[in-house]
C-alpha cells in the first residue's frame, strides 16, 4: 500500500477546538462530519475506516484530507462556492414573463398556471420547450410582482399552480 499523501497531523488546540465545536450542537451535517474526518485521521485512522464509520465516500475523505493540508483546518470545514447553472430567460424575456403571469388568465381559467406561462412562452418563440423549466425560477423570484389571485392561491400561502391543478411549490408571501 502506498503512503498516504495528505496527511492530517493537528496541533493540540486545533484538535480541542473542533470538539469544541462539536459540542455546540449548531453545526450543519457536512461541517459536523469533517470535523469527525480530521479528528479521526489526526489519530492514525485509515481511509476506509474513517469512511465506513462516518458512512461516507473515500472521496469524501480524500477531499477533506487535501483541503485541509492545503488550506488548514478552515478551509477544510468550509465548501467552495457553488455557482449553479445560468437562467436561460434573459430581463427582456423574464419581464415579458410577469407581466403575463400578472395579466388576465386565458378564458376559462381563473389564474396562471405554471405550464399556461410556459405554453404561452413557446406559443410566441420567446423560448423553446426544453426552457419552459426555467419559468418557475423566474416567477418565484418575482412572486411580489404576481398579483394575487391571478396565478397564486389566496390564502396564507403562495402556491404556484400546475396545470392538472396541483401545488407546484409553496412560497412565501411578499411582506
Amino acid at each position: 500500500m502506498s503512503k498516504k499523501t495528505w496527511v492530517v497531523n493537528l496541533k493540540p488546540e486545533e484538535c480541542q477546538g473542533l470538539l469544541d465545536l462539536t459540542k455546540s450542537g449548531k453545526l450543519a451535517a457536512r461541517k459536523f462530519k469533517r470535523i469527525h474526518i480530521l479528528l479521526q485521521a489526526n489519530d492514525g485512522a485509515h481511509d476506509q475506516a474513517i469512511a465506513s464509520s462516518l458512512h461516507i465516500g473515500l472521496s469524501t475523505v480524500a477531499r477533506t484530507r487535501r483541503r485541509f493540508v492545503e488550506g488548514g483546518v478552515e478551509h477544510a470545514l468550509t465548501e467552495d462556492h457553488r455557482p449553479g447553472g445560468k437562467l436561460k430567460l434573459d430581463d427582456k424575456h423574464e419581464a415579458f414573463l410577469i407581466a403575463t403571469a400578472c395579466s388576465a388568465p386565458p378564458d376559462g381559467r381563473k389564474r396562471w398556471t405554471m405550464q399556461l406561462l410556459a405554453d404561452r412562452l413557446v406559443e410566441i418563440k420567446l423560448v423553446t420547450r426544453s426552457q419552459t423549466r426555467q419559468c418557475g425560477a423566474h416567477s418565484k423570484k418575482h412572486t411580489e410582482a404576481l398579483e394575487k389571485g391571478r396565478m397564486v392561491h389566496p390564502d396564507g400561502w403562495l402556491r404556484l399552480r400546475l396545470a392538472h391543478g396541483g401545488c407546484a411549490r409553496l412560497v412565501c408571501r411578499a411582506a
